[in-house]
């Protein structure tokens, strides 16, 4: 018997699949049983043959989010019933010098796209009458303001609104709609941070729980999610922040 938590026979995309959380997220659903798609602007390959060695099911697509329609035909009738929105962007300047460019790059990859492939999604799982998941990953700074990250705090609201908009709409259709905001979290992305002490030792003074996240503490999240244990939650922005935001 299917266990609480199984995702078996399921069909799963992860967007930015191809290292860090993306790829601990592929991993996590692969575990729990979902055939898993990765895809990236870059190869997948380390994340497949990572979920193939430990005898789950994946596949690799490249997809390049730079394009917000890179994914309207990736979903009709490929009996996907997950989709994690996980690819991003980031720019940094001092907001008064902020570029139009960066700030189109950062928009049209970390909005514009989640909206639309969640669109593509959506309208592929009504048509055919299945329910689904959706999960979004946010950002802290879907509740903070950041500093010299404009476009990336305008554009992790806005996948905080979208997120609870597609909730609103698409319950009625079986589909839950949630994201997870990850707090700091061990990646490659975060690298430069964990090697200053001054400034790790000052971000992990305000995480109650005394450490960088790791990735799979992402994966283990969004499979929950995805999974028949959650499916009265929707709605949802979910910090996974080590008491980050609590402090």
């Amino acid at each position: 018997m299917a266990g609480l938590f199984s995702l078996e026979g399921r069909r799963a995309l992860v967007t930015g699949a191809n290292t860090g959380i993306g790829q601990a997220i592929a991993v996590a659903l692969a575990g729990q049983g979902a055939d898993v798609t990765c895809a990236g602007r870059r190869s997948c390959a380390e994340t497949v043959d990572a979920i193939t060695a430990a005898g789950g099911k994946a596949e690799s697509l490249t997809l390049d989010f730079a394009d917000p329609m890179a994914a309207r035909d990736v979903f009709a009738g490929a009996g996907y019933s997950i989709l994690v929105n996980n690819a991003g962007t980031i720019r940094r300047a001092d907001s008064v010098d902020y570029s139009e460019a960066d700030w189109d790059a950062v928009v049209d990859t970390n909005l514009k796209a989640l909206f639309f492939t969640c669109q593509a999604f959506g309208k592929a799982l009504m048509a055919d009458g299945t329910p689904g998941s959706v999960i979004n990953i946010a950002s802290l700074l879907s509740f903070q303001g950041g500093i010299r990250v404009p476009a990336y705090t305008a554009s992790k609201h806005g996948v905080a609104g979208v997120t609870k908009i597609l909730a609103n709409e698409w319950a009625p259709h079986g589909i839950t709609v949630n994201a997870i905001a990850p707090g700091y979290i061990a990646t490659n992305n975060t690298e430069a941070l964990r090697e200053d002490p001054d400034r790790s030792k000052a971000i992990l003074d305000r995480i109650p729980a005394g450490r960088w996240g790791d990735p799979s503490d992402i994966g283990g999240t969004a499979a929950f999610l995805a999974s028949p244990a959650a499916t009265y939650i929707t709605g949802a922005v979910l910090n996974v922040d080590g008491g980050w935001l609590a402090r």
